[in-house]
C-alpha cells in the first residue's frame, strides 16, 4: 500500500479492525508465546508437531499484524463523497459484459456482514472502473486473456 492509497471504512469496521488489531497484539501474542514455550518443554524440537503449529500460527498472527496497522495507517472513516465517481468504499452497479452486477468496490473489511460481492480496486475489474464516472464505458483484461466491457450505470457510497 502507498502513502496515497486511502482506505475508507465505515465506525463500525474501523472499530471492528482496531479491536482485532489489539487483541492479536495483545492477548494474542501472549497465548501463542505460552503454547510454543509449552511445546518446547516437551523435548525434542525436530518432531514435535505442537511447537511446529504454534510457530506457524505467531507467523500468521504477525503477518496479520503487519496487515491491519497497514491498513489502518491510511484510513477515512465515514464515506467517500456521492459524487458519482467509482472509488473505494462506493456500491457499483455496472453492465459487465452484458450482465448487470452490483458490488463494493474495496476491501473485505469494509462489507462486514453485508451479502455484497467485493472486488479490491487492485483486481483487473477494479482497476478498469477506478476512477471513472456514471456513464464511462471502460474494459479490462480477464485474467483467460478475455476483453470485458463494463459500463458504469451507477456508484453510490456504502452505508453499511
Amino acid at each position: 500500500m502507498t502513502d496515497t492509497t486511502v482506505t475508507w471504512l465505515t465506525q463500525e469496521a474501523h472499530d471492528r479492525l482496531q479491536a482485532e488489531l489489539a487483541h492479536l497484539s495483545g492477548e494474542g501474542r501472549t497465548q501463542i508465546a505460552e503454547r510454543i514455550a509449552a511445546a518446547r518443554d516437551e523435548g525434542d524440537l525436530k518432531e514435535n508437531g505442537g511447537y511446529h503449529a504454534a510457530r506457524e500460527e505467531q507467523a500468521k498472527n504477525e503477518a496479520r499484524i503487519r496487515e491491519l496497522t497497514e491498513k489502518l495507517r491510511n484510513v477515512r472513516i465515514g464515506t467517500p463523497p456521492d459524487d458519482g465517481k467509482v472509488e473505494p468504499g462506493m456500491v457499483v452497479t455496472a453492465v459487465v459484459a452484458g450482465d448487470e452486477m452490483t458490488f463494493l468496490l474495496g476491501s473485505r473489511e469494509i462489507a462486514g456482514t453485508t451479502d455484497l460481492d467485493v472486488y479490491s480496486p487492485t483486481s483487473p475489474l477494479g482497476a478498469a472502473i477506478d476512477g471513472k464516472t456514471v456513464g464511462d464505458e471502460t474494459s479490462y483484461t480477464a485474467p483467460n486473456g478475455n476483453e470485458i466491457a463494463v459500463r458504469i450505470t451507477a456508484a453510490k457510497p456504502f452505508e453499511g
